[in-house]
C-alpha cells in the first residue's frame, strides 16, 4: 500500500539545533515516541551507508527492521530509507527561517506491508499528517527545555549543551 504525506514545519530553534536531531537516530526517542528502539550495526563513524537495528512501537505491536542513512548535508538535508515493512523514504530539508528558526519539509513515501499496512494502512492522509507533525511539535519542546537548561546550567556549557544535547544513556 503506497503512502506519502508530507509535513510542512517551523521550529523557533536554530537550524544547526534542529538537524543534529533529525540526523541521529538515537536522539529519535526524545521526540518520537513510537521510536522505542535504535542500535547502529558496526562501528563505523557515521555517514551516508550507516545502518541502525529499528524498532517501532505502533500501539502496543513491535516493528522491527533497517534504517539506513541515505544521503547527508549537515544542516541542510537528511534522507533516510526504513526497510520492511515501512518499506519508506523520508527527508528532512531544513532551512533557515526567519530569525534564527528553522524551516524543515519532511515527505514520507513507501510501500507499508505486512501486518503495519492493516494497522497504519486506512488512515486517512490527514490523520498521518497530523500523527507525524506532532513528532515536531515535541521536537520543539525538547529544545525549547535545553535552551532553559542550558540557561539555569550556566553560559559556559550552552554551545556544547545545544548541539550535543545532554547524555540520554544517563537518563
Amino acid at each position: 500500500m503506497w503512502r506519502r504525506v508530507e509535513v510542512n514545519t517551523s521550529i523557533d530553534q536554530p537550524l544547526e539545533r534542529v538537524s543534529v536531531y533529525l540526523a541521529n537516530p538515537m536522539r529519535w526517542r526524545e521526540f518520537a515516541p513510537a521510536c522505542v528502539y535504535r542500535r547502529q550495526i558496526g562501528d563505523e563513524t557515521t555517514g551516508v551507508g550507516t545502518r541502525w537495528e529499528a524498532t517501532d512501537l505502533i500501539g502496543p505491536f513491535p516493528f522491527r527492521f533497517v534504517d539506513e542513512l541515505v544521503t547527508l548535508e549537515p544542516n541542510q538535508r537528511v534522507v533516510w530509507w526504513s526497510s520492511a515493512p515501512w518499506n519508506a523514504r523520508v527527508e528532512y530539508a531544513c532551512q533557515p527561517d526567519g530569525e534564527g528558526g528553522t524551516r524543515i519539509r519532511a515527505p514520507y513515501e513507501g510501500d507499508i506491508s505486512g501486518t503495519l499496512r492493516l494497522l497504519v494502512g486506512w488512515l486517512p492522509a490527514r490523520v498521518t499528517h497530523w500523527i507525524l507533525a506532532q513528532d515536531f511539535r515535541r521536537l520543539a519542546r525538547v529544545l525549547a527545555r535545553n535552551v532553559r537548561a542550558a540557561d539555569e546550567a550556566g553560559a559556559g556549557e550552552t554551545v556544547a549543551w545545544l548541539i550535543d544535547g545532554p547524555n540520554p544513556e544517563a537518563s
